[in-house]
This record gives structure tokens, C-alpha cells and sequence, in this order.
């Protein structure tokens, strides 16, 4: 029952990864050109490379 709990901690962690919303705090989706919190709405927009 041990390994269970450690596969799905393992889980979640690797889940985690990823941009936090400074506002809100949640996990932001990576959209191609921007990040974008879902909850509130803020967006950060990616430098594109010249």
C-alpha cells in the first residue's frame, strides 16, 4: 500500500511542473505564444527570438 502512495505523490509532482500565476497562484497553460491562468485570467505573452 506504501508504493501506491509513493506512485501517487510521483504522479502529482511531475503534474506540477510548469509556470505559476503570480495573482492566483494556480498552474498556467503554456499556449504557443503566451501563458494563460484559466482561474483569473492573467496572461503573460513569450518573447519570440529574433
Amino acid at each position: 500500500m506504501a508504493e501506491k502512495k509513493e506512485q501517487k505523490k510521483k504522479d502529482i509532482t511531475a503534474y506540477k511542473q510548469g509556470r505559476q500565476c503570480p495573482k492566483c497562484y494556480s498552474r498556467m497553460a503554456d499556449h504557443a505564444d503566451r501563458y494563460a491562468c484559466g482561474k483569473c485570467g492573467y496572461t503573460e505573452f513569450k518573447q519570440k527570438k529574433q
